[in-house]
């Protein structure tokens, strides 16, 4: 059965005793202070919510910028190490570069070193495929350094990736975008790139003993 204060003050009878208005009133009044009593229960509610879903969008951001930070520290650290590799794999430790794959980790990795945020994911992507195209007979230190920059590169990108999908899930929520909790910040994006490794150095042969 629905109450408001209409019915409620319909209800209390314009005749009868002086006992019988007072205790229509005293039920009114109870009525009145019951809702009071829960309109200030669920705004309290509603508060506490609002300020628990900003305290975490917050600390979301952080968490995702501290994240991005650390992925394009890694991806300058594979760069490097791409430039190193083709500007010294030609004429160390007699390792063999083709001439054009070396012009192609070149340039490739200086892209990577110099693109903007726009260009970014499909430079890193180049530099992955050329990456997954060297042989595995260049300097084993070279390489080495190589392959373990394209692991953490790996890392950070997927933890990056898991604060964004994060903070977009709860920004999707329905109360979140109604109330505009997160309009103070812009929504972070993925970083899509693919996960192309370098090949792992070749272990040394060993020396052929003749008898």
């Amino acid at each position: 059965m629905e109450w408001s204060v209409g019915a409620v003050r319909s209800a209390i009878p314009r005749s009868g005793t002086v006992a019988d208005r007072a205790s229509w009133r005293s039920d009114y009044d109870r009525v009145v202070e019951f809702v009071l009593v829960l309109a200030v229960a669920l705004a309290v509610i509603l508060v506490l919510w609002a300020l628990s879903t900003v305290s975490r969008l917050n600390r979301l951001g952080t968490r995702t910028g501290v994240a991005r930070s650390s992925l394009d520290a890694q991806l300058v650290r594979r760069a490097a190490a791409a430039l190193a590799l083709a500007e010294h794999a030609p004429i160390q430790h007699g390792a063999a570069l083709d001439p054009v794959l070396a012009a192609r980790l070149r340039t490739a990795a200086r892209q990577a070193l110099e693109a903007d945020a726009v260009g970014q994911e499909l430079a890193e992507n180049e530099l992955s495929r050329v990456l997954a195209a060297l042989p595995a007979d260049l300097d084993p230190d070279l390489l080495r350094d190589l392959a373990d920059a394209s692991t953490r590169v790996t890392l950070a990108r997927r933890f990056y990736n898991d604060a964004v999908r994060d903070t977009a899930s709860l920004r999707s929520r329905r109360l979140t975008r109604l109330f505009r909790l997160a309009a103070h910040r812009p929504a972070p994006a993925f970083f899509e790139i693919a996960d192309a490794a370098p090949p792992k150095p070749r272990a040394p042969r060993a020396p052929v003993e003749t008898g």
